[in-house]
């Protein structure tokens, strides 16, 4: 029976001085995939001896720096860093929107320690799970930016974002599926329930024929998909992470809208087709948050 020689591997260091790369360059190999049979060790990437670098086919689509970090980050469950903020900023701001009662530090203690803490008052129980399917839902997004927007992957972040709510133990409501019961938005009638799946198709097949895709083109997904309000609960944080999504994989810096910003938010809604700046102005104002928040931590465009 032949000898099989081990797998010899090499640190992220010795990878970048054998190409002539930066070690973050490196690192960004090893978090989306490019480096076959790389692995971490507690926050230190291993890499097969023998392997060569990686193509850089013109062809092939750049990932934002961001999102190499975001990826590499979650892998490495690092705490204090921007993937860590995120997770904690995004899941509080767009659940209260929504109406949860969780505090910024009860969600980021449910984040850090998977446990809800000591206290007095009372809590939601659909508050905690939403929170905890929340954090899922931004891996996914994370994981997947560059995938094609589908009904697949909506239905998806639906799914895990109702499973185990109480919304999931009533007969009427679909989790991961289109809404049953006719719903409105804001006192305003969305779609009905049996014209969903047509014009989510007709909104998604004509955003994805768009090679190049703008700010505006987003913003403008994101108002047309609130009006549809496909499903039955659930519909702004499903927006809001598609937003965040879709920002990445278009290269532009994704943004979290606050509480503070919420009334601004939904009045840019409203407003959307016939004054476009109310929305795009709040947003650029949330993006450039999230841009000083990228800078502090030294991330680039």
């Amino acid at each position: 029976m032949p000898i099989q020689k081990k797998m010899k591997y090499i640190s992220v260091r010795e990878f970048a001085n054998r190409y002539g790369i930066s070690e973050r360059t490196a690192r960004n190999y090893c978090a989306t995939g490019k480096i076959e049979g790389a692995f971490l060790t507690g926050k230190t990437w291993s890499i097969p001896d023998d392997t060569e670098l990686p193509s850089r086919k013109s062809t092939d689509k750049k990932i934002m720096p961001l999102l190499a970090i975001l990826r590499e980050q979650k892998q490495m469950h690092l705490k204090g860093s921007i993937y860590h903020r995120t997770q904690i900023d995004l899941t509080y701001n767009s659940n209260h929107i929504e109406g949860s009662r969780l505090t910024h530090e009860q969600t980021r203690y449910i984040f850090e320690t998977n446990t809800i803490g000591v206290t007095d008052e009372s809590i939601n129980v659909d508050d905690i799970i939403e929170t905890t399917n929340h954090f899922r839902c931004i891996d996914l997004i994370i994981d997947r930016t560059e995938e094609k927007l589908s009904e697949r992957f909506i239905k998806e972040l639906h799914q895990i974002l109702k499973t185990g709510t109480s919304d999931s133990r009533k007969d009427w409501f679909a989790v991961g599926d289109y809404k049953r019961l006719p719903n409105e938005v804001g006192g305003r009638d969305t779609t009905l329930p049996e014209n969903v799946s047509k014009e989510m198709k007709a909104l998604l097949k004509e955003y994805n024929d768009q090679k190049e895709k703008s700010f505006d083109d987003i913003l403008d997904l994101h108002h047309r998909f609130e009006c549809i309000h496909p499903f039955q609960d659930g519909n702004g944080r499903i927006g809001r992470l598609i937003m965040f999504k879709e920002c990445m994989a278009n290269g532009f810096i994704p943004f979290i809208i606050t509480d503070e910003l919420k009334m601004f938010y939904y009045r840019g809604l409203q407003q959307w087709p016939d004054i476009k700046g109310y929305l795009r102005d709040t947003c650029l104002t949330a993006q450039d948050r999230y841009k000083a928040i990228m800078e502090y931590y030294r991330i680039k465009m």
